[in-house]
């Protein structure tokens, strides 16, 4: 009596796969660069202890912002 329990969840499972959506491909878009604050000479360094949120922070690096396409594998 277990096994078809077993076979009723393989069949549904083969079902549910065949009736989902499909994701839409899109082609990908260019990278919108954010506005990041910088570093300038001669511009105070602020140290902060605690939780605050800093309204002018000094950004020397902001990271890795380049983009590099997904690639699947036959």
């Amino acid at each position: 009596m277990g096994w078809e329990f077993f076979v009723y969840a393989i069949v549904m499972m083969a079902v549910s796969f065949l009736l989902q959506r499909k994701p839409k491909t899109s082609p990908p878009q260019a990278q919108e660069f954010q506005e990041v604050p910088t570093a300038q000479e001669g511009e105070s360094i602020v140290v902060l202890f605690g939780t605050r949120d800093i309204k002018s922070p000094s950004v020397v690096w902001y990271g890795d912002v380049a983009t590099e396409a997904i690639k699947k594998r036959a």
